[in-house]
């Protein structure tokens, strides 16, 4: 049986989210950021090899070389949280990741001090928190009671900010993916998605807690926010983690603050 209201649960790309990335398109972004892995070798030219960790922006004179990506829908299932926190699993089952966001200035590729960066993403099963088994409660509106798998943190002098978490679940018609929002003097300068290699997905999926879930069904490639955030330069550099297992992601966001 169908929903009434199929724009409302992580179970297709419904039709609010495509008019929204449409408008973002057709607006020319307005704002826009540099979307770009990281390595785990130090890197002079941001243009040629990513940043090598938190901590670790571009160097000084590559500001030129900064490559942009226009901003991206924020999707249906943002919820404005205000949870300050570098661990948001709230013991959720799935494959730890340690997600490392480096904010710079697109304009000089130098590091953003104090830069409210947000994150919030489905869980194993490809469920939001705040919004039930696929849709939202009764009522209509979110749970304010469920805020897992959502948080904020201020990123440090080098532009750094951790966040302890679960590799992200899918859903249908969506590649893996976490969004992103950055907030700087009060505003937000940047709304975003962060996505993941195929293969690794794919690999991630066929145990653990997502194996009941299955496989995704949609690949990157026909993911069209995916191609909207600038593809490859969307995606997260995973390496794996020693000792603690799972993952390290690393991704730096270039702001127009």
């Amino acid at each position: 049986m169908t929903p009434a209201n199929d724009s409302q649960r992580p179970g297709l790309f419904n039709r609010r989210e495509a008019i929204a990335a449409a408008g973002v398109l057709g607006a020319g972004a307005g704002a826009w950021a540099l979307l770009r892995g990281g390595g785990s070798r130090p890197a002079p030219r941001l243009a040629t090899t990513p940043a090598a960790s938190v901590g670790s922006p571009p160097a000084a004179g590559a500001a030129r070389m900064c490559v942009l990506s226009p901003e991206v829908t924020e999707g249906p299932y943002y919820i404005a949280s205000h949870l300050t926190r570098r661990n948001i699993t709230e013991g959720l089952p799935g494959l730890p990741l340690a997600l490392r966001i480096t904010v710079v200035d697109a304009g000089t590729c130098k590091p953003i001090r104090g830069a409210d960066v947000e994150v919030w993403h489905a869980n194993a099963s490809g469920v939001y928190s705040g919004f039930g088994g696929g849709g939202p409660p009764s009522g209509g509106g979110p749970d304010n009671a469920k805020r897992f798998l959502r948080g904020h943190q201020r990123s440090d002098a080098r532009g750094g900010v951790l966040f302890d978490t679960i590799y992200p679940g899918w859903y249908p018609g969506r590649s893996p993916h976490i969004h992103v929002k950055a907030h700087v003097g009060g505003r937000v300068v940047h709304t975003g998605q962060i996505f993941f290699s195929d293969a690794t997905s794919d690999a991630i999926y066929r145990s653990g807690a997502y194996r009941p879930h299955g496989q995704p069904d949609t690949t990157n490639q026909d993911d069209g926010i995916f191609r909207q955030a600038g593809g490859a330069r969307a995606r997260a550099h995973l390496t794996r983690r020693r000792g603690a297992g799972g993952y390290t992601g690393r991704i730096v966001l270039g702001l127009r603050a």
